[in-house]
């Protein structure tokens, strides 16, 4: 029975109790969730492994919605991502997805990756060739000419309704477990200002359109709230960044089911864009746009939109002495958002959003054990998460750090 595993002295968050559900244990079988309960209580299987996880606070692994990571920014990281050969970035992806998976992240999705390189990633974690979280991507983004990001592999040029159908249903054909569309500019482009709107009517409707025809769900990189209102009268189903959102636009995507993926971090991380060497013209519009896009946030949150954790900077950065997601999370409390709730943020919400909800988000008899443990109690703060030191997935341990046997 080496693939049984019993967990106990864990305090549990669930995802689906109300707080903490202290000294439990946690069976895992084959990959799976096989049961929980009381430790006391905890089943002794022949052969099993069991693991002591000696007071720590258990949860579902982490999802991270907005991901990219293949990112290259204006400055010198950009300058040697594009230097890359097909082999390096496929190299240099995989370790991120591996440092991804460390710091608690098990699930992914990409949203813009250079050359569809993570569709051979993707499947090389799914075969247990290479470590790193379930990925599910939008493949390349799709701009119109010009538009935010066609200076990368990352996006594909399109103009016209025809023009975006083909490059929807190339994206599906490629992989692509849902679209991405780039509706606004954004911080990164030179050409453009955040509220530029760059597609017409008929080419957002023809993504949407075509993309839900072929069962794919959409989301778009969005600023300004005019032309959010265009894209979930049209039937968007998610949008990323959000920065100058209205009480209007935010009702609407509450009506609508339409949620948030906030990316509040790109708007408040100097250290990051600083490392990077990222020019002064970037950081000058991200940084001071960073008291606009809390202010939508906040509008978000008091309307009731769903709101759900991505980070933009790869999940794994070191940023303020954090990983880039844990730090999300904290920005996503500290503006408004109860720990509790946050943590939803981070695995059920997405979870169902991804039409995954029935294999992971929560610690739950059936589903896949994707599990992290932290020192600290996350329903406290979600700060918690800095103390992570342990990381499971599909049933295998891929973080174990010393003090724990």
């Amino acid at each position: 029975m080496a693939d049984t595993k019993v967990l106990v002295n864990c305090n549990v968050f669930d995802g689906c109790s109300a707080g903490v559900q202290r000294d439990r244990y946690v069976l895992v079988r084959g990959g799976e969730i096989a049961g929980t309960g009381p430790s006391r209580s905890a089943p002794e299987p022949a052969g099993a492994a069991v693991i002591d996880l000696q007071g720590s606070y258990l949860m579902a692994g982490l999802f991270n919605m907005h991901t990219h990571f293949s990112l290259a920014l204006p400055g010198k990281l950009a300058n040697s991502v594009q230097a890359m050969s097909p082999h390096e970035l496929a190299l240099y992806v995989a370790a991120g997805a591996r440092q991804t998976l460390l710091c608690g992240v098990t699930t992914v999705r990409c949203v813009a990756e250079r050359d569809h390189v993570e569709f051979a990633l993707r499947a090389a974690i799914a075969e247990g060739r290479a470590a790193g979280p379930r990925i599910l991507s939008a493949g390349r983004a799709l701009v119109c000419t010009g538009g935010h990001g066609h200076e990368s592999s990352s996006a594909l040029e399109c103009d016209g309704p025809d023009g975006f159908v083909r490059g929807t249903r190339a994206q599906i054909k490629a992989g692509a477990d849902l679209i991405k569309v780039m509706i606004s500019g954004g911080i990164a482009g030179f050409t453009e200002t955040m509220d530029t709107v760059p597609l017409t009517d008929g080419e957002l409707a023809a993504v949407i359109s075509t993309a839900h025809a072929w069962g794919r769900k959409v989301t778009a990189h969005a600023g300004p709230a005019r032309i959010i209102a265009r894209a979930v009268e049209q039937g968007l189903d998610c949008v990323e960044h959000g920065y100058q959102l209205t009480a209007a636009v935010v009702r609407q995507m509450r009506e609508r089911g339409v949620p948030l993926v906030p990316t509040l971090s790109v708007t408040r991380c100097g250290d990051f864009f600083d490392s990077l060497d990222v020019p002064a013209w970037m950081q000058e519009r991200s940084l001071q746009a960073a008291g606009m896009h809390e202010e939508s946030y906040r509008l978000a949150l008091a309307a009731g939109v769903p709101v759900m954790l991505g980070s933009d900077i790869p999940p794994y950065w070191q940023t303020e002495g954090t990983s880039a997601t844990v730090r999300e999370l904290e920005h996503m409390e500290a503006f408004g958002l109860p720990p509790a709730e946050a943590l939803l943020a981070a695995t059920r919400v997405p979870a169902a959003w991804l039409g995954i909800d029935e294999q992971v988000g929560s610690v739950e008899a059936g589903k896949r054990a994707d599990l992290i443990a932290m020192r600290q109690d996350p329903v406290a703060t979600v700060s918690a998460l800095r103390t992570l030191h342990w990381v499971m997935k599909d049933g295998t341990v891929y973080r174990n750090d010393t003090w724990v046997r």
